[in-house]
């Protein structure tokens, strides 16, 4: 969800983070139908880190450059195979399906908000040391189904003294 503060303006569509380098150098390149935005964090407010292009877009967008504070510095619909600027330095670009602005009532100064539609990661199994210092290394896949500690504690061969 996206929400101009400034004019309690909201888009319900999903929103997806590019935080990393490769979510943004990646970004909407090759995606056929567009219908979630993604919020680019940058790693500095400038003019420079800002820029943008639409090579490879197999579609029209809407962009909206804020800067630090969340206000927006400048907005624009960007056709295919062409390079953008904002007018001033920017920290968040938020990049989405044509009718983005348009739902939110942008214009400069406005304030813009976002929550993040958290999806669902894959379970990839790792390896742990489970209490009482049981070593999961004589398994084979390096996964331990337990129910209790009080149960993992039970199979512990008994200290003795000695």
């Amino acid at each position: 969800m996206i929400i101009n503060e400034t004019k309690g303006k909201t888009w319900h569509g999903t929103v997806r983070i590019a935080d990393t380098f490769f979510r943004r150098f990646r970004g909407l390149m090759l995606s056929g139908n567009i219908e979630h935005a993604l919020v680019f964090i940058l790693p500095a407010e400038t003019r420079a880190n800002a820029s943008i292009h639409t090579f490879f877009m197999l579609s029209e967008i809407d962009v909206i450059w804020l800067d630090s504070s969340r206000r927006v510095v400048d907005f624009k619909r960007a056709k295919k195979w062409r390079l953008y600027s904002p007018k001033k330095p920017a920290k968040y670009i938020i990049e989405g399906p044509v009718g983005l602005i348009k739902v939110l009532d942008v214009e400069e100064g406005d304030l813009i908000g976002w929550y993040p539609t958290w999806e669902k990661k894959k379970a990839v199994p790792v390896r742990s040391l489970l209490p009482g210092g049981i070593d999961l290394d004589g398994s084979k896949n390096g996964v331990a189904m337990v129910e209790s500690v009080r149960e993992v504690k039970a199979d512990l061969p008994l200290a003795r003294d000695g």
